[in-house]
C-alpha cells in the first residue's frame, strides 16, 4: 500500500568537541555537544517548535541524541506526539575504524593516497581491517549507503501522511539524500550538512516513488545566513536564485519565453533576497536576459552598487511553445495526456514547437560552466546567477550528477536561493551547501511560495 505522502526533516548534531578539534568521530562515541553546540540545539528546537511530529528518529551516539533531546524539549507536545526519541542503529555515523580519534591533519599525513581516494573516489574508498579471521575489505561509503536504503525501507511504511525528524551526522545524512534522490555515491561529497542545518524531504511513497528536496540546509536559525565555507577553500560560491513572483506564477499559467514581468508579491520577494544577502560580499552578478530575473537581479543589486549585472540567454527559461499562456486544464484538453508525461517522465517530453529537457540542459549547463570559468579567470569569490524554475532544477541535476529524469526531485521557490560551492573551481565537483532557502520569505522552515507553473 502507497503512503498517501510522509515529510521528512532531517537534521545534524550540533557542533561537538571533536568537530572543534578537527578530529574524524565516526562511530566513536567519545565526543559531546560543545556549548556552542548545545546552543544550536536549542536555537533549532525553537525553529521546529510549532511543527507536530508523529515520529522523532535519532542516531544512539552521545551528540546526536543529546541534540535530538533538546529539540524535544523545545517543541509543543500535542496529544499523540511521542514523549520520546527513538533511536535507531540505522542512523550511525559512517564506520572509519582506522582513521577515528585522529586530527584530519594527521589522516592527511599518514593516509596520504587513501585521504585523497576519499575525496575524489568515495565510492571506490576502502579499508583493509584485520580480525581473528583475518583480512577484510570494508568499503566505508558504499556500506554507509546500504545502511541508508535500510533506515528507509524500514521506516517509510509505517508514516504515511504523516512528519517525522531525524537527527543524525553528516555522512549518513548525506547517505540517506542521496539514497532518496538516487544520488550516486560517487558524488558523496557533493552534498554538505552543517551543524543543526535543515533539511526537508518530501516522499509520495516508498523509495521506488517520487521524491521531492523541498529545501537543504537551512543555518538561517543558528545565526549563519548561508552555509560557512569548508577549512581551506580556495574556490568560488554561486548563489543560485530563482527570479521572484509573476501573475501568471499564482495563476499557474505556463509562461516559458513569455516575457512576463514580476507581479507586486514578486518585487517584494526580491527585496527580501535584497535584504537576506546584503552582508554577502557579491563580486558578480549573472541573470537570464529575460524580464522577471533581469528585475529580480537588479533588486538584489541595490545592495551591492558597484556590481554590474551580465545577461545570459543560455538561462532562459524553457521554451513551452505552444503550452506558453495557457492553463494546466488548458493544455490537457488541446494536448491530452502529456501534462501527465511532464509530470511522470519530463526527459521523454518535447514541448510543441519548443524545447525538450536536454535542449535545457545542454544551453544553460554551457551558460553555467562559462560563468565558473570567468570567475576562476578572473579571480572572483562570490556571485549571484538569477534564473528560472526549469533552468535552476536542470541546473541541479548537473551539479549532483544527476540526469534530467530527476528535473521533479528539486524545489525551486520563487525568490529562493541555493548555495553552490566549487572548493576546486572547474578541476573538481561541485558541492550543494544549500538549496532553496526560503526563510527569509515565510520566517519559516517550510517553502510557502505559490507552486506556480513554470
Amino acid at each position: 500500500m502507497k503512503n498517501k505522502g510522509l515529510k521528512v526533516i532531517i537534521v545534524r548534531h550540533g557542533q561537538s568537541s571533536y568537530n572543534t578539534e578537527r578530529r574524524i568521530q565516526g562511530r566513536i562515541d567519545a565526543s559531546q555537544l560543545t556549548e556552542k553546540g548545545q546552543n544550536q540545539a536549542t536555537q533549532l528546537g525553537k525553529a521546529l517548535s510549532s511543527i507536530l511530529f508523529n515520529a522523532i528518529y535519532s542516531s544512539p551516539l552521545r551528540r546526536a541524541k543529546q541534540t535530538a533531546e533538546i529539540i524535544h524539549s523545545e517543541l509543543a507536545i500535542p496529544t499523540g506526539t511521542p514523549a520520546v526519541v527513538q533511536t535507531s542503529d540505522k542512523l550511525l555515523e559512517i564506520d572509519l575504524p582506522l582513521w577515528e580519534k585522529m586530527l584530519t591533519a594527521e589522516v592527511k599525513e599518514k593516509y596520504a593516497e587513501d585521504y585523497k581516494t576519499w575525496h575524489e573516489r568515495p565510492d571506490e574508498f576502502r579499508m583493509l581491517l584485520e580480525d581473528a579471521a583475518g583480512t577484510k575489505e570494508h568499503f566505508p561509503v558504499l556500506s554507509l549507503y546500504a545502511q541508508a536504503r535500510e533506515f528507509w525501507q524500514e521506516i517509510l511504511p509505517h508514516h504515511q501522511g504523516e512528519t517525522i525528524l531525524i537527527v543524525g551526522h553528516n555522512g549518513i545524512n548525506r547517505a540517506l539524500i542521496s539514497t532518496a534522490l538516487g544520488i550516486s555515491p560517487s558524488r558523496y561529497h557533493s552534498i554538505q550538512q552543517s551543524n543543526c542545518g535543515i533539511t526537508v524531504l518530501n516522499f509520495a511513497g516508498g523509495l521506488a516513488d517520487p521524491v521531492q528536496l523541498e529545501s537543504l540546509n537551512q543555518t538561517q536559525h543558528t545565526g549563519e545566513t548561508l552555509p560557512t565555507f569548508r577549512p581551506g577553500h580556495q574556490g568560488i560560491r554561486l548563489l543560485l536564485v530563482r527570479h521572484g513572483e509573476t501573475e501568471w506564477n499564482r495563476q499557474t499559467r505556463f509562461q516559458g519565453q513569455i516575457d512576463v514581468p514580476l507581479n507586486d508579491n514578486g518585487r517584494k520577494q526580491a527585496q527580501k533576497a535584497g535584504e537576506f544577502l546584503q552582508d554577502v560580499a557579491i563580486d558578480f552578478a549573472v541573470s537570464s536576459s529575460m524580464q522577471r530575473p533581469k528585475e529580480t537581479a537588479e533588486i538584489i543589486l541595490q545592495h551591492h552598487p558597484s556590481v554590474k549585472l551580465e545577461l545570459q540567454d543560455g538561462l532562459r527559461e524553457i521554451s513551452h511553445g505552444l503550452w506558453e499562456g495557457k492553463l494546466e486544464a488548458e493544455i490537457e484538453q488541446e494536448f491530452p495526456g502529456e501534462l501527465e508525461r511532464w509530470r511522470t517522465e519530463p526527459a521523454a517530453v518535447q514541448m510543441p514547437e519548443g524545447e525538450n529537457l536536454q535542449q535545457v540542459w545542454e544551453r544553460s549547463v554551457t551558460a553555467w560552466q562559462s560563468i565558473v570559468q570567468a570567475a576562476a579567470n578572473n579571480q572572483l569569490k562570490t556571485g549571484i546567477v538569477v534564473a528560472h524554475d526549469a533552468t535552476n532544477k536542470t541546473l541541479l541535476c548537473h551539479i549532483l550528477g544527476l540526469p534530467t529524469d530527476s528535473f521533479w526531485n528539486f524545489r525551486q521557490g520563487n525568490g529562493a536561493v541555493s548555495v553552490i560551492d566549487y572548493p576546486s573551481g572547474l578541476d573538481g565537483l561541485p558541492v550543494l551547501q544549500a538549496m532553496n532557502i526560503t526563510t527569509h520569505l515565510s520566517g519559516g522552515v517550510f517553502d510557502k511560495t505559490a507552486a506556480g507553473a513554470l
